[in-house]
């Protein structure tokens, strides 16, 4: 579509992605200078709507941007009051004392939140201040500028056929320009990935490495219930067929979050991580916390892993990349949060200083010097080595060798260096012919459940008439290559039951992508072996609606 039947409103600053990177840097900008224009673009039908987040949060990135935030009335009601690290065996577990651990993994002054509820009430601070906030409003393309340089995006596309056409209803959506254009998508967004690629900004970095996180909400029996404690498990049942864990987080009303997380560099292509996290379910320890509660709801999303040596760089002329866009999680304390809001406050700094100074669409380099030098560096550099030492090593020996390079990294010494993650995790993938298949256990419909039951739970919708938003770059390599080499592992990794082999008598194998499942997590767009699936974001409203996580 050319760019004059698009009608476009000017900005100083455009923000893409209503998380803890965006509205941090919305609110910052506000603050420096009350007359900014700025604009905060939201795929989810409302903000939170898409927000996944274990969480705990540390408050570090809300003192510095909010130093208020309790007067305020921030929804931060169950700080972290116990925190336990267990090793699970198939039917018991060792607990590992705390004691050993670095300082940077106790979770004192740390609060159990949901982070939807988080950035809702950021958005309500943000527009008190005049920011403008449109929910339900899907970026589904960047606008360049004679140059080269982004200068704005495309926003509000609705009404086409399933071809791709446009329909009878159709809106072209409008073109929205800024000086500055940042992008805070979350992990794996369809146009910082396009920026990623077009301005070359991973050349000279490490591959970027993902975690699949899933979580349930479950209401439990009040006598068991214990607000403020924190659980965080290793071992069984992923053992030695992937790196992971649980989390397990006692919040307010009697509200429990139950998560998994399976480190997406496994090699078994059998491996079905979904039905890993229903499994986890039946231990004894989180089997007897669970009887006679209930789930509430479900969600999954991918989790940026890399870290410190992982972080491509932030910006390319007229944008800048903020928070899980980059890949801020430090990976032992499962946290990334803090750091997104740093780094929207960073990127906001930078642009108000460049706008003063008679600045646009350059590169903000003071924004990236900040994030890599400041404290979101130091907070990753710390860590830096955990998760290829897990991934080349193992869990025991990333243990112990792990901790004691935390512990030296606190002087700001590591004997170990720098390490490298080497391959990608679609590359990780090997054929099927090298592995065993998994014998998963049936769900029994009360602590665990099949994927289309539990997707009911991340309540997502999407409208069935649209192009789906999945794309294939070769159709027939799922069912030609996939199938006999991988045994055909979208239809495990995915935790939303989106794709499927389906095989009819006397006809060829199907490869079918039921998109209205998709709770937008892009494990499919990381993990895939080929590469063959590219995801992109659908008309705006339409994914999960998440009620509290």
């Amino acid at each position: 579509m050319s760019d004059n039947q698009r009608e476009a409103m000017e900005y100083d600053v455009v923000i893409v992605g209503a998380g803890p990177a965006g509205l941090s840097a919305a609110i910052r900008l506000k603050q420096l200078d009350a007359d900014c224009n700025v604009v905060v673009l939201e795929k989810g039908s409302e903000v939170g709507a898409h927000i996944l987040s274990g969480a705990v949060l540390d408050p570090v990135g809300l003192d510095a941007l909010i130093p208020d935030w309790k007067e305020k009335g921030a929804p931060l009601n169950a700080p972290v009051r116990e925190d336990n690290f267990y090793m699970l065996g198939e039917a018991g577990k060792l607990r590992i004392p705390n004691f050993p651990m670095p300082p940077l993994m106790n979770n004192h002054g740390n609060y159990i939140v949901s982070m939807g509820n988080v950035c809702r009430w950021m958005a309500e601070q943000a527009e008190e201040m005049g920011v403008e906030i449109f929910p339900g409003m899907s970026c589904s393309e960047l606008v360049y500028g004679d140059d080269g340089e982004v200068k704005g995006v495309v926003a509000g596309e609705f009404g086409k056929n399933p071809d791709g056409s446009q329909g009878d209803s159709y809106e072209p959506g409008m073109e929205l320009h800024g000086k500055y254009v940042f992008l805070s998508e979350g992990v794996r967004g369809s146009l910082s990935k396009e920026v990623i690629s077009k301005y070359n900004l991973s050349d000279g970095y490490e591959p970027q490495k993902f975690g699949l996180g899933m979580k349930e909400i479950w209401e439990i029996d009040p006598a068991k219930h214990r607000e403020g404690t924190v659980t965080h498990t290793m071992g069984w049942p992923l053992g030695s067929n992937a790196g992971g864990g649980s989390f397990i987080y006692h919040l307010d009303n009697n509200q429990v979050y139950v998560g998994f997380v399976v480190h997406l560099n496994y090699k078994n292509p059998h491996l079905f991580p979904y039905m890993e996290f229903q499994r986890f379910k039946h231990h004894p320890m989180v089997a007897e916390l669970l009887d006679g509660g209930k789930r509430v709801a479900y969600g999954a999303r991918a989790i940026s892993e890399g870290g410190y040596q992982s972080m491509p760089k932030m910006v390319a002329p007229g944008v800048a990349l903020l928070g899980c866009s980059v890949g801020m999680v430090n990976v032992p304390r499962i946290k990334g949060n803090h750091n997104a809001m740093l780094s929207g406050k960073a990127a906001a700094e930078a642009a108000i200083a460049a706008i003063a100074n008679g600045r646009a669409s350059d590169e903000l380099t003071e924004y990236e010097t900040e994030v890599r030098n400041g404290e979101i560096g130091r907070d990753l550099k710390k860590v830096r080595n955990v998760k290829p030492l897990w991934s080349k090593y193992g869990l025991t020996a990333s243990l112990i060798m792990g901790g004691v390079d935390m512990w030296t990294n606190t002087v700001g010494f590591s004997f170990l260096g720098t390490l490298s993650h080497g391959k990608s995790d679609a590359e990780a993938t090997e054929e099927a012919s090298k592995h065993t298949p998994v014998d998963y256990p049936k769900p029994d419909g009360k602590l665990s459940f099949d994927r289309l039951t539990n997707v009911a739970f991340s309540f997502t919708n999407h409208e069935e008439s649209q192009p789906a938003h999945l794309h294939l770059g070769d159709a027939s390599v799922p069912v030609s290559s996939n199938l006999p080499k991988y045994a055909g592992p979208s239809a495990r990794y995915c935790p939303a039951g989106v794709y499927e082999f389906v095989e009819e008598e006397g006809k060829d194998t199907r490869f079918v992508i039921n998109f209205q499942n998709c709770v937008h997590c892009k494990t499919c767009d990381i993990k895939d072996p080929a590469q063959n699936i590219t995801w992109t974001t659908p008309q705006g409203g339409d994914g999960p609606n998440y009620p509290n996580m």
